[in-house]
């Protein structure tokens, strides 16, 4: 894998440099590489996806282990980066990895066919968020995804009811699959160094998917959590009859996913737009 010398060479050699609108900090800390893709658990022949491959060191890792690599990235100076590096090895898609209503792109779609594939992806921090959200709600044959993100990120995916860090992004990861954190990582293991320390988390399928929408789950919790800090009953009307165990005085951020999904059967209606 790259060394940090080898990225800023790369970069250099093409009079390239990170920019900030998308997000670019290269994760150039080998052992912590190597965490994130042990933690993915690849075979010879796994299909992955990469978002923001930047100069190539996860994808050199990816290929060590055999992956047929699908890398996504939205710099055209990378991109042929990327290209030059890697050439037929992988399948490069350019572009943003997410087209219009925040759903993945189609070009992505299409290289991805009809196999089980894993994310495995040292994310642009604005690109995290939705992405992770469309994978869980609208991709079943994604398998896993194994990313670093902003801490803080991590912190709302692992929260538990009554924290006040949950929100609709840990509550649609624990509906929809199952979180494990990974472990934290300092902002000197990027160049640029951020500001902020980032996590690895993986998020699997979980043994059962709810019988409910996806989306329209998704949506009914935005709406609910927009109005986080009023009362069940003050959201819905004090006549409204929640379901059984859920008291009216209650706020969203103490309900149980359980409960959720019982509240959605329930009055989910009651919030549309």
């Amino acid at each position: 894998m790259q060394t940090l010398s080898e990225i800023r060479e790369l970069l250099d050699e093409r009079g390239l440099k990170p920019l900030r609108r998308f997000g670019q900090n290269f994760l150039h800390d080998q052992n912590q590489l190597r965490k994130l893709v042990d933690a993915a658990d690849i075979s010879p022949g796994d299909l992955v996806l990469e978002v923001g491959p930047g100069t190539g060191t996860l994808t050199e890792a990816l290929l060590e282990r055999e992956a047929r690599v699908i890398a996504a990235e939205i710099d055209e100076g990378l991109a042929d980066l990327v290209r030059d590096r890697f050439g037929e090895r992988i399948i490069l898609i350019r572009g943003d990895c997410l087209a219009s209503g925040r759903r993945l792109a189609k070009p992505i779609e299409d290289a991805l066919g009809d196999s089980s594939w894993s994310l495995i992806a040292n994310l642009p921090y604005q690109a995290a968020s939705p992405l992770m959200i469309e994978l869980l709600l609208n991709h079943p044959r994604c398998k896993g995804q194994h990313v670093t993100i902003q801490r803080e990120v991590a912190d709302r995916l692992v929260a538990a009811p009554g924290d006040r860090q949950r929100g609709p992004l840990g509550i649609l990861a624990s509906t929809f699959g199952e979180v494990e954190r990974i472990g934290d990582i300092p902002g000197s293991c990027f160049w640029p160094a951020p500001k902020v320390t980032s996590s690895m988390v993986s998020i699997r399928p979980g043994p059962s998917r709810p019988e409910i929408d996806g989306n329209d789950f998704a949506r009914f919790i935005s709406m609910l959590f927009a109005q986080r800090r009023k009362q069940l009953g003050r959201i819905f009307g004090r006549d409204t009859e929640l379901p059984f165990g859920i008291d009216p005085m209650w706020r969203a951020e103490v309900l149980s996913d359980r409960q959720l999904i019982e509240l959605f059967h329930c009055v989910g209606d009651t919030l549309d737009a």
